[in-house]
């Protein structure tokens, strides 16, 4: 098992969430903030963001399934199962509404928790993520390049590989514009076998049924009814202006806001702005 990265102020223990036992990262006081990562993180994404919220919230930074220390099952890895997940860490942790803050892969599980449990949030802010609306087009069609990291992801032998080999740091420190410090700790967690095989099940799912389902309409027609503000960098390889438009008939309380000069990881080339508009989305 990796070692545990230590932050000043985080405490952390295991929350069994049905068959599933949960690591919970947990820093400061007061109305509680779930901060959920994404891929090939884990809660160690949210080290620059903690001291500067939690002198006013209480932060609990879960780790995906299959991610950090959380248990690596061999299934469920479909995005729905980790918005399952999610709101059964709220129950086991009797958390009846929070505010919710995610990253990538985090991000897109707190817009589908969010489309089916609105009542459990707050608002939510999320990073480094397109919506879930998504319609066919074009301008769209022409930025499906942007999805190619995905497919030696999704590959049994060869994802396996990659991630064994530590290709986790390598790409967090490639995906950012600004200086994202230490990231050794993302690579070592995914050298362990159960880990690398959740990654190829996280995006094999993704490519093989998940992506075309969403660009079907699989959302479409789902109403966001929770204050939702969407945040990226313009240096984010990940997603478009294509791909982040298009929310607008979807969403009673939404905006899109594009930051020069970060790249995909918001949370740690950007703390500063994550706590700023979180400050003034959750008060």
């Amino acid at each position: 098992m990796a070692t545990l990265p230590a932050v000043a102020g985080v405490t952390h223990r295991t929350v069994q969430v049905g068959d599933l036992a949960v690591h919970v990262a947990e820093a400061g006081s007061g109305e509680p903030l779930v901060l959920l990562h994404g891929w090939p993180q884990h809660w160690y994404c949210w080290h620059r963001v903690v001291p500067l919220l939690a002198d006013r919230y209480r932060l609990v930074m879960p780790d995906l399934r299959g991610h950090g220390w959380t248990s690596a099952p061999s299934g469920g890895y479909d995005k729905e199962q980790l918005a399952t997940d999610l709101l059964g860490l709220l129950d086991a942790m009797e958390l009846p509404q929070v505010g919710l803050i995610g990253h990538d892969w985090g991000g897109w599980t707190g817009f589908l928790a969010c489309l089916r449990a609105p009542e459990r949030f707050r608002a939510f802010l999320a990073l480094g993520i397109v919506h879930p609306f998504q319609r066919p087009s074009l301008d769209k069609a022409l930025q499906g390049w942007r999805m190619a990291y995905q497919v030696p992801l999704s590959t049994p032998l060869l994802g396996q590989g990659l991630m064994r080999a530590g290709l986790a740091a390598q790409l967090v420190r490639s995906g950012s514009v600004r200086d994202v410090g230490d990231t050794s700790t993302y690579g070592e967690v995914f050298r362990e076998p159960a880990r690398a095989r959740a990654t190829v099940a996280l995006y094999r799912t993704f490519l093989l049924s998940e992506s075309r389902q969403v660009m079907a309409g699989r959302y479409a027609d789902s109403r966001l009814t929770v204050p939702t503000r969407l945040v990226n960098g313009d240096g984010d390889l990940v997603s478009s202006r294509a791909m982040l438009d298009g929310w607008q008939r979807n969403a009673d309380d939404m905006s899109v806001e594009i930051l020069d000069g970060v790249g995909h990881f918001v949370p740690e080339e950007a703390p500063e702005v994550v706590a700023d508009r979180a400050r003034a989305l959750f008060g």
